[in-house]
């Protein structure tokens, strides 16, 4: 395993809008330090450079080509998410790369092999599964607070990013969709909660094989829409239980951020899982009275854990690193949500129920006192 120097040296490919989520908050972690940032367009990496007083700019061959870059943040588009990984391991660097970890099994496999075997480690957001939220529940699980789980429900609607996104075709473009882009928050967080995915089945459609750009420069272009623009997914779990998950860019309705683990002796609320906090509550069974049940009473789980925004994952993992011990958002966990969903899309397609080949390994339970910063190593 390549040992790190503290603070360990990060590099960020990619200066896009997600860039200054992390920017902000690697910022605040003693552990780590920014010392490079590159971007297809160098302009938009010199001016996230100045905004954050990141060293060193330039292209992605800047930071692979950095001496002290021991990890790289991998923040491009979705197309490209598997081979910019590769380059940095193929460079002996570390990698933390935005969801989803590829676009394709073989790629993407092929990846984790070739870190394996360099002695590296990949770590796949999202990491908002590291934060108070879903580990308070989490918890709550394992402690037995709703006895044995039996199903899962989650949801993700509203009529899609082309309300307030100025360029969203990329977002209906192969290997996104709401399944894709939307679709890693809440099939991490079940798979964090509930353990690995066997089997899916899926139902998906199209509102419309067109749409229209509603905001910016670009306003009355219309692009295509390629993969479904609303999927239905039935999942079953190893454990036994089952789930029902629904991602839409269809709907007028907006609701988001629904994920309820309903057990033998209780049903949970979990936070949205694109947050890194929220409510945590349960209500347990109706006792027999002889009376129609009233009104539900729900009971508080108080919040335990970080609050701290995108790049906790990575902090996990460059202390995993030092530590010798596995990291939560690994590229192993990342690569089985990846399966879930290509099988999903499989489903779909075919109209069948499809095996999910891969399994994610044990998660670790992130500690109810875990610091971001503290500096550790």
């Amino acid at each position: 395993m390549t040992t790190l120097e503290s603070p360990v040296g990060i590099g960020v490919i990619g200066a896009g809008f997600i860039s200054d989520q992390y920017l902000r908050t690697l910022a605040t972690f003693p552990d780590v330090r920014v010392l490079a940032i590159g971007d297809l367009i160098p302009e938009r990496a010199a001016t996230q450079a100045q905004t954050y007083d990141i060293p060193v700019h330039g292209t992605a061959q800047t930071v692979l080509e950095h001496p002290e870059v021991q990890v790289v943040v991998n923040l491009t588009i979705p197309a490209v998410h598997a081979e910019v990984s590769a380059a940095a391991i193929a460079a002996g660097k570390h990698v933390w790369t935005e969801k989803p970890l590829g676009l394709d099994r073989e790629s993407t496999a092929q990846l984790l092999r070739d870190a394996e075997a360099a002695g590296l480690r990949v770590g796949c957001a999202p990491d908002t599964v590291l934060g108070a939220g879903v580990q308070t529940a989490r918890r709550a699980i394992v402690d037995g607070l709703i006895g044995r789980p039996l199903f899962a429900q989650t949801s993700m609607q509203w009529q899609g990013p082309e309300v307030f996104h100025p360029d969203p075709a990329f977002l209906f473009a192969k290997g996104a969709g709401p399944l894709l882009d939307i679709g890693p928050y809440y099939f991490t967080a079940l798979v964090n909660l509930l353990g690995s995915i066997t089997e899916v089945a899926a139902m998906g459609l199209k509102a419309s094989e067109e749409r229209e750009i509603l905001v910016g420069e670009k306003a009355g272009q219309r692009f295509p829409v390629i993969p479904p623009s609303t999927i239905s997914v039935l999942t079953r779990f190893a454990g036994g239980q089952t789930g029902t998950s629904l991602v839409s860019f269809d709907s007028p309705l907006a609701r988001q951020g629904v994920v309820e683990i309903h057990g033998t002796e209780g049903s949970l609320v979990v936070p949205d899982p694109n947050m890194f906090e929220g409510r945590v509550a349960y209500v347990r069974p109706f006792e027999p009275s002889g009376e129609t049940p009233g009104e539900q009473e729900w009971i508080e789980v108080p919040p335990a854990g970080p609050t701290t925004g995108r790049g906790l994952g990575l902090l996990d993992m460059v202390r995993a690193i030092a530590q010798d011990r596995p990291h939560v958002a690994s590229g192993a966990v990342g690569y089985h949500v990846l399966d879930v969903m290509l099988s999903a899309e499989e489903s779909a397609e075919r109209g069948e129920f499809v095996r999910v080949d891969s399994a994610a390994p044990e998660i670790p339970v992130v500690p109810a006192d875990f610091d971001p910063t503290a500096q550790t190593l």
